[in-house]
């Protein structure tokens, strides 16, 4: 025991002797010199983002290439670094050079007239306009569309937009509703808002990867899908006969009793309180449709433009997110752990793995910053990281112009905790919209909140 003692002192002397000698210098007359110590570790300050909604700043923007100049200016002065330019608004139409797409002529917007159609008469590149002048600013420039549109029907009797509508050989295109009235193509339906095309059609998954491969012609920065996602009427979207077809191929059985074996018509967001296996798979089959069109999305933007990072826009309230047939998450979690309801492979479809970054809508209200869980934004920035896991990088923000508390605007003081709370809890920080910034002149208040967030980096 003694000799074995002495052996462990003796080489712990030695390993101590080896690791001066090892860690040391000798200055020319044998003495030793200290190594330098290890410089700090520095923090590399997160990217900041204003989302351009089309529609919002469309009457600024259609036919003004100066104002979007002007603006961008202010977006780089309030210490912003990347901006997001929809350049395919929910009529469908586009704001960019495509081969398969109709360039927007007009849109709806709320401006001193009221409710009015804004003429674009303007022949200059709307993409291009924003890639030029945020480029030389050092601003990165991202062009998001909103991706399963195909036409918009006005209120108040202003009219409708979009290919939906100008072309009737696309009717089948649209999405087909299991509503009370029974199954209903919702051109059929006078409904105002956004139609919707159906994403398991075939020819228009072939028209919208069209419309991405010319969008990935163009030198941005990255690729965003918004709306990547079954229509607004939600759980009653899509019952078409194309759908039916494909489920039953997946499932490899016949729906006896369709689409009532499923649930019940009319059934827009509610998990039934009999769960069948049907519905269950049922359930699997949507997401399944959006995982496999953001793979072919995201290989046709590498294809044509290797550098542009990929990703979609989508709302933090995960918990319910499975009405719009999305599973955002990595398909390493574990979504039956929570929601029982779904199937064994549900969480096979989560499509976190597939992008390079994402958007959280952190839309909670104003009362609402700081917090835990979902409807607080901090809650919804620190709960997507955990649905994330790792799989992509993630901005998250919030609606400063729809959300509850934010509407009528003076709430600029606010502006600083929201930059806190989600940059703080994410990849990034993001806010939607410009438009809203622009109408309570928020800018400042961004300033303030962004340089307050750039003090702490060191």
């Amino acid at each position: 025991m003694k000799r074995l003692k002495l052996s462990l002192f003796a080489m712990m002397m030695l390993g101590s002797l080896s690791f001066l000698f090892q860690s040391c210098d000798k200055d020319k007359d044998g003495s030793i010199i200290p190594d330098e110590p290890d410089p700090p570790i520095t923090q590399v300050a997160k990217p900041r983002c204003v989302w351009i909604d089309a529609g919002g700043n469309f009457n600024d923007y259609a036919n003004d290439k100066e104002a979007i100049k002007a603006d961008l200016a202010k977006i780089k002065n309030a210490g912003f670094t990347e901006i997001v330019v929809d350049v395919r608004p929910t009529n469908g139409d586009i704001l960019y050079s495509s081969s398969a797409g109709s360039p927007v002529t007009r849109m709806d917007v709320w401006n001193k007239q009221g409710y009015v159609w804004v003429e674009r008469t303007a022949t200059f590149d709307y993409l291009q306009a924003f890639i030029d002048d945020g480029h030389s600013l050092g601003l990165k420039v991202n062009a998001s569309i909103n991706t399963f549109v195909g036409g918009y029907l006005c209120p108040y009797g202003l009219g409708s937009e979009g290919l939906l509508f100008r072309d009737p050989s696309k009717k089948s295109w649209a999405t087909t509703i299991n509503s009370e009235e029974g199954l209903v193509n919702t051109m059929d339906r006078k409904n105002y808002g956004a139609k919707f095309f159906n994403p398991a059609n075939d020819e228009v998954q072939a028209y919208l990867l069209q419309l991405i491969a010319d969008l990935a012609k163009y030198d941005v920065d990255g690729i965003i899908l918004d709306r990547c996602r079954y229509s607004d009427d939600d759980m009653m979207s899509d019952f078409s006969n194309e759908t039916r077809t494909k489920f039953e191929k997946y499932i490899g059985a016949k729906v006896a009793n369709y689409p009532a074996d499923i649930m019940a018509a009319g059934n827009k967001s509610t998990i039934p309180a009999q769960v069948t296996p049907t519905f269950r798979l049922w359930m699997e089959y949507r997401v399944k449709t959006i995982h496999d069109f953001i793979v072919k999305a995201r290989v046709k933007v590498k294809e044509v433009n290797p550098d542009s990072r990929f990703g979609a826009y989508v709302g933090g309230w995960y918990s319910s997110y499975y009405v719009s047939g999305v599973n955002w998450a990595s398909p390493r979690y574990n979504a039956k752990k929570t929601y029982p309801w779904v199937s064994a492979d549900y969480s096979t479809y989560g499509y976190a793995d597939h992008t390079d970054f994402m958007f959280i809508g952190a839309y909670a209200s104003s009362d609402r910053i700081y917090g835990s869980g979902e409807w607080s934004m901090q809650g919804f920035c620190q709960n997507a990281g955990n649905y994330f896991m790792g799989d992509t990088k993630y901005f998250g923000g919030p609606d400063i112009g729809n959300s509850t508390g934010w509407v009528d605007g003076n709430k600029g003081a606010l502006i600083p905790q929201a930059i806190d709370a989600c940059i703080n809890s994410s990849d990034g920080f993001f806010v939607f919209d410009l438009c809203h910034i622009k109408k309570y002149n928020y800018w400042t208040n961004f300033k303030t909140g962004i340089d307050a967030y750039l003090k702490t980096v060191k």
